[in-house]
């Protein structure tokens, strides 16, 4: 990071790496959670929870790479032992072994909703300290509740109908 960049960051430069390598075993495990899911799940609306999943999948991973790019503007670097992500991770994988459309929407929506909490946090922690990295927070946890609404939308439409 340049010498000016340093200088806009008022918080603890190293516990923000370490907050952020966080959040990118997040993304990841979130983005191979919902692809994986993809793959497998059963029952009903089975192509729209594909669609959801597949797409929500492309969010997470372009936020790994958004962490990732302002892990290394800082100064660290991101997370490169992948047997690491599960340890560091604030949102564990929820192993979509029941590949029940329900049960695959419960639980990328309780993801969500960890993801949520994580970034709001990282959100105050952060207002008028780094402006730079609150943004980038501010538009992902914007992407984690889009997906939240979608995915619960999907979830009441199947609940609903009992189709």
């Amino acid at each position: 990071m340049g010498t000016k960049g340093r200088e806009i960051v008022q918080v603890d430069v190293k516990t923000l790496i370490e907050l952020l390598r966080n959040a990118y075993a997040d993304e990841w495990l979130a983005y191979y959670q919902y692809w994986v899911s993809a793959q497998i799940v059963k029952g009903r609306r089975r192509n729209e929870a594909v669609s959801e999943l597949t797409e929500h999948a492309g969010d997470e991973l372009r936020h790994a790479e958004l962490l990732s790019e302002r892990i290394m503007q800082l100064g660290g670097a991101p997370i490169t032992n992948i047997t690491e992500l599960n340890e560091r991770a604030n949102c564990k994988y929820a192993d979509p072994a029941n590949p029940d459309s329900v049960e695959i929407l419960k639980q990328v929506i309780d993801g969500e909703r960890c993801a949520i909490d994580v970034y709001n946090k990282l959100l105050d922690m952060l207002r008028q300290k780094d402006p730079v990295t609150y943004h980038v927070i501010l538009e992902i946890i914007e992407d984690e509740i889009e997906h939240e609404d979608d995915f619960e939308t999907l979830l009441e439409d199947i609940q609903s109908c009992g189709e």
